[in-house]
């Protein structure tokens, strides 16, 4: 499990920490609330764990922007306040548990696992039957059918069907060309490795916008899928 602490007391850090070692959890923690958004809005994690008062950007603030980009990662929320009406305001952010300064690390850890129990189950739900679904794509891989915010795209070849369903099955992941070549055409494929290049491009006047390209190219290395920016890469 990979989860990104957004938390800039040392000590509080060193305690989680200790127990994410134990458990066998890979941590990543970050002081500063700025670049931890940047962190949890440009990489995959199985849980974001975010204080409340932080220096750059606060976290209540990076709990509603990461929302708002539709991501579905579980957020729980660290934090001296501790009445009510702060506890609705980071629920009704987006955040999925609370927990209040001072904290049993053992009680974080059942809370780390209840959440992310809950979202693995909420995943599995949503791509059951060979569905995957996401915020802009609902994609059928067995009648092979794709809808981009609800409107049905029918002009797709099989491999361009087939290198979108593995772009949309791992969001935001860097692949090179070589990459793409052994995942969606096979390991046995001899041809040109700049047809990864045309399909790409077919996929993008067929499928992508300017308000949403989501194929990025990233100069020298590959390819990335990202729905949740409207950014060129």
């Amino acid at each position: 499990m990979k989860i990104l602490v957004i938390e800039d007391n040392e000590s509080v850090s060193s305690m989680i920490g200790l127990f994410f070692t134990k458990e066998g959890i890979e941590g990543t923690f970050i002081k500063d609330g700025l670049e931890g958004y940047r962190r949890a809005r440009d990489n995959e994690w199985d849980c974001l764990i975010i204080d409340w008062m932080l220096p750059g950007m606060d976290g209540v603030t990076i709990c509603r922007k990461l929302r708002d980009q539709q991501s579905a990662t579980p957020i729980i929320m660290l934090t001296a306040k501790d009445s009510e009406s702060d506890q609705v305001v980071g629920l009704e952010m987006g955040a999925d548990d609370y927990v209040t300064k001072p904290f049993s690390p053992l009680a974080l850890m059942a809370r780390i696992k209840a959440v992310t129990r809950r979202y693995a189950t909420t995943k599995e739900d949503t791509q059951e039957e060979g569905v995957i679904e996401t915020a802009h794509f609902k994609i059928n891989t067995i009648t092979r059918e794709v809808l981009v915010d609800g409107k049905p795209i029918q002009n797709l070849t099989p491999k361009e069907f087939d290198l979108l369903a593995h772009f949309v099955q791992h969001p935001k992941q860097v692949f090179s060309r070589e990459q793409l070549l052994d995942r969606v055409w096979g390991f046995d494929f001899y041809g040109d490795d700049r047809t990864v290049d045309v399909h790409i491009k077919r996929l993008r006047t067929k499928i992508a916008s300017e308000a949403h390209p989501f194929f990025h190219t990233i100069w020298g290395v590959g390819y990335r899928f990202d729905e949740t920016t409207g950014e060129t890469k």
